[in-house]
């Protein structure tokens, strides 16, 4: 139920969709008695779009967000694991095309092939199956298992969980396949943007990890704030940032996460 209305719910309050769909309201009650308010719609919607479009106010969300869990030391001890969080793979497009495509976020996998290599006894776990609405596409372990092998990763090396469509399943079916054990380091490697919500259900269902992040969106500086940022990333950064600080809310008013914006 959870998983179904997060995706009815983002369908519509997706922020550039939201203020088209508010603008094109706003245009059918300009031609019927409601002129004052189709006017009103018309102009928020303009306003909402320059904003969000022409300045940096996606960047402005994101930086908190990835700027909230450090790179963990590069001597640090070997882990029993690395856990690897879905969310790269464009499941549609590699079936459809018989390759494995990847997204923004592809940073998830390279990553978990690097830290594979650097700790040859870490157990690399896969955790993704088909976040697809209302079209359940291929799990995304299977295009992981895919490319991990072709990258020469050995087989005995590398675990899938393919059941899971969120973050919350993945924290929960992981789990429960790897079965931690009291005292083990392992490595959860996400998105930097992703990595507040994922470590507070990981700690939510009892499961302490290591933060990895990877795949930045934001410089971490004041090139972040540049007017001159392609407009296409501004939105980028824009749905990124609004669609995780609701998540954030959601998810702690769900009680899926310890905290409203889990810290080191």
């Amino acid at each position: 139920m959870f998983f179904t209305a997060s995706k009815i719910f983002w369908f519509v309050a997706e922020p550039v969709s939201l203020a088209i769909f508010a603008g094109i309201l706003g245009i059918f009650l300009s031609f019927t008695r409601f002129v004052r308010a189709g006017r009103i719609l018309m102009a928020g919607a303009i306003i909402a779009l320059a904003v969000g479009l022409l300045t940096p106010i996606g960047a402005v969300l994101l930086r908190p967000l990835e700027d909230r869990f450090p790179q963990p030391s590069a001597d640090m001890p070997s882990p029993a694991g690395i856990i690897v969080l879905g969310g790269a793979v464009e499941t549609a497009k590699s079936e459809a095309r018989g390759q494995v495509y990847l997204d923004a976020e592809a940073a998830r996998m390279t990553t978990g092939v690097e830290l594979a290599r650097r700790y040859p006894t870490a157990r690399l776990v896969y955790t993704g199956g088909s976040a697809g609405f209302p079209y359940k596409g291929p799990a995304e372990a299977i295009s992981a298992r895919e490319l991990w092998l072709s990258l020469g990763v050995p087989v005995e090396q590398m675990i899938f969980e393919a059941k899971s469509r969120n973050t919350w399943e993945n924290a929960v079916f992981t789990r429960e396949l790897v079965k931690p054990r009291p005292g083990e380091r392992w490595l959860l490697v996400t998105s930097a943007w992703h990595m507040p919500r994922s470590v507070g259900i990981f700690r939510r269902v009892g499961f302490p990890v290591v933060p990895y992040p990877v795949a930045y969106h934001t410089f971490g500086d004041a090139r972040d704030f540049q007017l001159s940022t392609p407009m296409i990333d501004k939105v980028s950064m824009l749905d990124l940032g609004v669609r995780e600080w609701i998540g954030l809310l959601a998810y702690w008013l769900t009680g899926k996460t310890d905290a409203l914006f889990p810290a080191p």
